[in-house]
């Protein structure tokens, strides 16, 4: 069911139940980091491994003492600079965060959202909401209420209807060695973006067996269609003649006869649009009758580094 109501929202979290959460990222299968049995429905529902930990959505920074410890004032000076906003933080957890949602790591990612109906909501709890996005697991992030119904009517009371989410690729997560900042995941917030609040950031992005944050694996964020990443997307259309494809480009219209759909995310070649229409695009996409997605590769700049690090996991195989 989607519904804009607020209450009924409150009155499923508060009873251990789990709902669909916009946030201005993507939505959120969200539950109370304090119930055992909505983190457990959360995986659960999500088919998610266990090893994956979850975020914690806070409604304002200054809680951020009550859930982490030890906090580097490189993280303070981010968090600063970007909450609220898509912006999630690794950091020593308190002794008081359950195990359970920190996948049995001794810390706890966090972040607030930059989202007028989560933060409202957030505002009529007296706990923070783990809230990974509303998918089954490594399939495409959703960023509308009706993607999320489409995946989980039949399991989930309500999604929260927030509208189509304005950011459009997960929040960034920074982890931290020491003072010194890591990107686990690249996001909403450009590696560019943090380096001018505190200096160079190392990125280490990749971790298949314990990783430190959600989006490390290889293959994530895929259509159920087979998707390729193209350097030189004509060259890949005459690679694939005579097979019924679906273009995911930049800002160019391509025309080929065996082009059956195309989705161009941004006309004016602007990188924060094209972040916004990803998901959506490739949803469409995937519901097309193809039987190839060719992606371009955007330029390595800015956010095109966030969206093609999507793009290269959705083409895993």
């Amino acid at each position: 069911m989607i519904s804009k109501d607020i209450k009924q929202a409150v009155q499923i979290l508060t009873s251990e139940g789990i709902i669909g959460l916009p946030t201005e990222t993507v939505y959120g299968l969200a539950g109370n980091i304090y119930s055992e049995k909505a983190i457990a429905d959360i995986y659960r529902i999500k088919q998610r491994p266990r090893f994956n930990p979850l975020i914690v959505h806070l409604k304002a920074a200054s809680d951020l003492d009550t859930v982490a410890t030890d906090i580097p004032q490189k993280a303070r000076d981010l968090a600063a600079a970007f909450w609220p906003g898509p912006l999630t933080l690794v950091l020593k957890k308190q002794a008081h965060i359950p195990d359970w949602i920190s996948s049995g790591k001794s810390t706890v990612a966090v972040r607030v959202p930059n989202h007028p109906v989560a933060l409202s909501l957030l505002q009529q709890i007296d706990f923070p909401l783990a809230a990974p996005s509303a998918n089954p697991f490594g399939s495409i992030s959703p960023t509308t209420s009706v993607h999320v119904e489409d995946y989980f009517a039949d399991q989930i009371p309500m999604v929260l209807d927030g509208g189509a989410c304005q950011k459009g690729i997960e929040s960034t997560i920074v982890g931290f060695e020491g003072n010194e900042p890591i990107v686990y995941r690249l996001g909403s917030v450009s590696l560019e973006e943090m380096e001018a609040v505190c200096g160079t950031i190392q990125v280490r992005n990749h971790n298949e067996e314990a990783p430190e944050a959600p989006g490390m694996l290889a293959k994530h964020y895929s259509p159920s269609t087979k998707l390729i990443l193209s350097d030189n997307l004509p060259s890949s259309l005459e690679a694939h003649h005579g097979t019924r494809i679906g273009v995911l480009s930049f800002s160019k219209v391509f025309d080929a006869p065996s082009i059956i759909r195309l989705e161009v995310l941004s006309a004016k070649a602007d990188l924060a649009e094209a972040a916004s229409h990803l998901y959506a695009a490739m949803h469409r996409l995937d519901h097309a009758d193809i039987d190839l997605i060719i992606a371009e590769k955007l330029p390595e700049v800015g956010l095109g580094k966030s969206i093609n690090d999507r793009l290269k996991r959705a083409a895993t195989q």
